[in-house]
């Protein structure tokens, strides 16, 4: 594969250092964005399942390449892709019409340390994801491969540790 124009790789990674920032700021501000009357309460279980399958996915992403089939590997890291976006939009519609809900269970530390670990990588993964993708865009599979070392089991944790979180806190949703 040709390697890109680099002033299209220029302008990429200008718009992944844009996004990297952008994304958090975005979800911050919104999160104090308040809308009364609509009740979205059905999307937590709706993208605790995403992440379950953008983790299942991620693991056929890597049997795929290990088997080397790089068209079914590409398809399912452009499906995960797509789910987390998606996931992104609907955490960010919950959260906006509902109040937060607070863990009190007798694992409260535990479950502080696997929601901050997750929001904290949920962070930086986006960077990492696009860049990584844009390595293998431009064919440069030798660095796509050494950020992948990097990226892919970020990018799971973050994935698994969504449904735990949803998993721990689920009983102390208010109906």
């Amino acid at each position: 594969m040709e390697l890109l124009d680099q002033n299209k790789v220029k302008k990429a990674k200008t718009l992944i250092y844009t996004l990297s920032i952008a994304i958090p700021v975005l979800v911050a501000i919104l999160f104090g964005v308040k809308i009364e009357g609509v009740n979205l309460s059905f999307l937590p279980p709706v993208y605790a399942t995403i992440n379950g399958l953008t983790a299942v996915l991620l693991v056929l992403a890597l049997v795929a390449i290990k088997k080397k089939n790089m068209n079914l590997h590409r398809g399912i890291i452009r499906v995960c892709l797509m789910l987390s976006l998606v996931f992104l939009a609907l955490y960010v519609a919950y959260h906006m019409t509902s109040d937060s809900t607070v863990y009190g269970g007798d694992l409260r530390s535990l479950y502080l340390v696997i929601l901050i670990s997750h929001i904290i990588l949920s962070v930086v993964i986006v960077p990492l994801v696009l860049f990584t993708y844009l390595f293998a865009w431009q064919g440069n599979f030798e660095k796509h491969k050494k950020w992948t070392r990097i990226t892919w089991p970020i990018w799971l944790y973050v994935a698994i540790s969504g449904v735990v979180v949803y998993l721990m806190i689920s009983p102390f949703y208010l109906n």
